[in-house]
């Protein structure tokens, strides 16, 4: 019940082909990618042409953002004719936008639902990441063709899981499927020798697990506000998609912290016809997820059901040489795999040594149209 939608040329896609896990997983395009902003719901423009089009910016506002992402669409790292006289390594990112006189409005959009930062701390470093996330977005967009960069499995996210455990079966793997009350087992040395459930121990010399499992090797650093919202049509206002993600940037609710809007439906294979369902979170900023999610759930229209949520999100503080656990840090509120997927590499060279090769043909996986 975490839900998070798959950029389609983002990390997590080039992982799934990369581990040829693919063969065993269907997506389909997600249809609308919004923005909150002054109140209304708009889709975020993602190239020079839809910044003219786009009712989230006046007409002077229009020309200036078309010239910021004509640049942003032809910037080549490699070709320095490309760069205007700038080194993106060290020009921030809000002197680069000072460049093109956009304003707060247009920049909140830019920073937050197109290179989806999940605070302004990146307007203060190098513009290139922000450069990069722009551009992942837009070639996204157009690998598909579709309303949104996102994708999305066919009967949902346990479709993952589900693919990973059929590959590990065709290498010999073995699966221990919904073993209760999992006892991660050390030796004098403070190292680990296995699991234990029911009576069993699984023998190992190396765990990756998330939090819960070793809750004394890791700390609080937040807390997630979610609402589950079960409804019989679209979100209004989003051209009756049947699944769209709408970003509410901080700035936009006052907040700290963005605000995330998921939606799908039985087009997915996710709920049954004419249901669709919504999921509304953010980083809690108050004991009271119903106040904080409100300007999300107003955005819904009528409910059928409605329900509340709000978890701990851990890091680990071990030292993984020591002990041999790796252990993941919890999923944020956001909803897209992105910063998920760091987490996991980040891991994958811990636990190998090496850095994952990510360079892959993208066309291995694809995304049905209906």
């Amino acid at each position: 019940m975490i839900p998070k939608f798959i950029i389609a040329n983002g990390a997590l896609v080039r992982v799934l082909i990369h581990t040829d896990v693919t063969k065993y997983l269907y997506f389909k395009a997600v249809d609308g990618s919004f923005v909150y902003n002054k109140g209304k719901v708009h889709k975020v423009p993602a190239t020079d042409m839809e910044a003219l089009k786009s009712p989230l910016m006046g007409i002077f506002e229009k020309r200036r953002a078309r010239k910021f992402f004509i640049y942003v669409q032809d910037y080549d790292e490699n070709d320095p004719k490309t760069h205007e006289g700038m080194d993106l390594t060290r020009v921030t990112t809000r002197e680069l936008i000072a460049k093109y006189g956009l304003d707060d409005n247009t920049i909140d959009f830019i920073g937050h639902a197109l290179a989806l930062h999940r605070d302004d701390r990146y307007l203060n470093e190098p513009a290139l990441d922000t450069v990069k996330r722009m551009k992942l977005y837009a070639e996204s967009i157009a690998r598909f063709q579709g309303g949104s960069p996102y994708i999305y499995p066919l009967y949902g996210l346990g479709e993952l899981p589900q693919a990973f455990a059929r590959l590990s079966a065709v290498y010999g793997g073995t699966y221990m499927l919904n073993k209760p009350e999992c006892k991660v087992e050390f030796d004098e040395e403070g190292k680990v020798v296995g699991v234990t459930s029911e009576g069993e121990t699984a023998k190992c010399k190396k765990v990756v697990c998330d939090p819960s499992y070793l809750p004394n090797k890791v700390r609080k650093v937040g807390r997630v506000a979610r609402a589950i919202a079960i409804m019989s049509h679209p979100i209004p206002n989003t051209n009756d998609s049947h699944s769209v993600q709408v970003i509410l940037p901080q700035k936009q609710l006052g907040r700290r912290s963005d605000m995330y809007l998921f939606c799908c439906s039985y087009s997915h294979n996710v709920a049954p016809k004419g249901k669709f369902i919504a999921f509304v979170s953010t980083e809690a900023e108050t004991d009271h997820p119903q106040t904080e999610l409100k300007p999300g759930i107003d955005l819904l229209g009528p409910v059928d059901e409605i329900f509340y949520d709000i978890y701990d999100r851990y890091e680990p503080v071990n030292e993984p040489s020591l002990d041999n656990c790796f252990i993941s840090t919890s999923y944020d509120a956001t909803t897209h795999f992105e910063s998920t997927v760091t987490d996991v590499l980040n891991m994958y060279t811990m636990i190998t040594g090496k850095v994952l090769d990510l360079s892959v043909d993208l066309s291995a996986a694809s995304a049905a149209e209906e």
